[in-house]
């Protein structure tokens, strides 16, 4: 037997269900597929539970530092691991509950759960039923990549996933990675009370940044007494009595716990592509043009496991570009968006367009501007001074090419830039704009006002 629908959506993560919304609203009956848990990476294991671990986090942290800001806390500060995870558990199965009654309640739209395989260029396969429809959108997302090292399969370690179940306090957690995820949750595990060691691979700490910035992040790391190994090309692990030993140099480092945060891969090796004719890179990711449409007439790629992008706003921008052009006549472009993400750790870092690197390799003529938070009042009044502000602006039209922000708010205060971007403002605009004090973002106008050449 087979069912028909006019689309079928493989993969309730962040694009999926929105769009499940907007094509069972427009009439069209709509099938959507998932095979493990509603709401995808970030509702059940990335954004909403880490951030949440975060905040516990901080709360532990500025605790202890309360006697910096007169506040005495009788006796030493301790952390109920348990209570830490349940909170976060609770946070995401409430999101997940939400996406779920969502589904359930819309008219036209079908949630089937069970692992999807693609059959041919307009039918899938789940729990042995066979559905067909003349447009099929592939939201499945990815998952930690585990490298290929020596001894990682005699030992136990955990990803991400497991991060975020863990109610336990590790004696001493070693993470193997030092980009956004790993530094995230190093720095809330130190705050609970680990001790913690980050092993790199390479020379400095998310060398996507520009060096600066990777420096700041490191030193403020450190001085909360995380140990960072860098320059480790030769990774390897072995049982331990006490737990893992991780070999990153001469002397063995031994840690109760391990964490992998080396990267993602995308769930595309069991899903039956070849099949449908979509094409993918070496790295499994799905091919996509601009529109996000595959190598495949009438499928179409988004979120994670297209490589354009790996974060909740992309694919949900992902989910409005398809429909916006599939439902109102747009034409939308992956490339009309500006790149913008941040890192989560305290302070957290915004970032939005061009960094340094970037701009030199543009062959284009660049101005800066920059202030360190120490010169940034409410980074003072906070007690909270690492980090800086930068802008970059294109010499010959004035449009803000780029900005960071690593200090207090950073993840908020880069939209500023992001919107003035986004509209093609200039710098001189942004100097004329009034902003509220005291606040970090009152200081991009002061900032557009006292640009000097990039050199």
């Amino acid at each position: 037997m087979v069912r028909q629908f006019d689309a079928i959506i493989v993969g309730a993560g962040q694009a999926g269900p929105s769009l499940a919304g907007r094509l069972a609203g427009a009439g069209r009956e709509v099938a959507i597929i998932e095979r493990h848990l509603v709401g995808g990476t970030c509702v059940n294991t990335g954004c909403t539970p880490t951030k949440t671990l975060i905040a516990s986090a901080y709360a532990a942290h500025l605790a202890r530092q309360g006697a910096k800001y007169g506040v005495v806390v009788p006796g030493p500060v301790s952390v109920d691991m348990a209570r830490v995870q349940a909170r976060a558990a609770a946070v995401s199965r409430h999101s997940r509950e939400g996406n779920e009654t969502w589904l359930g309640s819309m008219d036209h739209c079908t949630l089937i759960r069970g692992h999807a395989r693609l059959t041919g260029p307009h039918a899938v396969e789940v729990a042995g039923e066979r559905l067909e429809a003349g447009q099929i959108f592939l939201n499945v997302g990815g998952r930690a990549a585990i490298p290929d090292l020596p001894g990682l399969d005699q030992v136990p370690y955990l990803t991400n996933s497991g991060m975020v179940d863990l109610d336990v306090l590790p004696r001493h957690l070693i993470v193997v990675g030092g980009s956004y995820i790993a530094l995230e949750l190093a720095q809330a595990w130190r705050r609970f009370g680990s001790e913690v060691t980050v092993i790199e691979k390479g020379s400095r700490l998310i060398a996507r940044e520009d060096p600066d910035i990777s420096d700041a992040v490191r030193a403020f790391l450190e001085e909360e007494g995380i140990r960072v190994l860098l320059d480790s090309e030769c990774i390897r692990f072995a049982p331990h009595e006490e737990g893992v030993a991780v070999q990153a140099g001469e002397t063995p480092i031994v840690g109760s716990h391990v964490l992998l945060a080396v990267g993602r891969r995308p769930n595309t090796d069991q899903l039956g592509l070849e099949a449908a004719g979509v094409a993918t890179d070496r790295r499994g990711y799905i091919t996509v043009n601009d529109r996000l449409e595959t190598s495949a007439a009438g499928i179409w790629a988004l979120g994670d496991c297209n490589g354009r992008g790996a974060f909740t706003h992309t694919a949900y921008n992902d989910f409005e570009i398809v429909a916006a052009n599939l439902l109102d006549g747009a034409d939308r472009k992956v490339s009309d968006r500006i790149p913008v993400y941040a890192l989560y750790t305290d302070p957290p870092l915004g970032r939005a367009g061009m960094g340094l690197a970037e701009a030199r390799a543009s062959g284009r003529r660049v101005l800066v501007g920059e202030r360190p938070m120490s010169r940034v009042s409410r980074a003072v009044e906070k007690g909270e001074t690492h980090g800086l502000m930068r802008i970059l602006v294109d010499a010959d039209d004035d449009r803000i090419l780029g900005g960071t922000i690593l200090g207090p708010g950073g993840d908020e205060a880069i939209h500023a830039l992001i919107d003035l971007m986004a509209c093609g403002a200039r710098a001189a605009d942004l100097r004329g704009i009034m902003h509220i004090h005291p606040t970090v973002a009152e200081l991009l106008p002061t900032i557009a006002g006292a640009l000097a050449p990039l050199r």
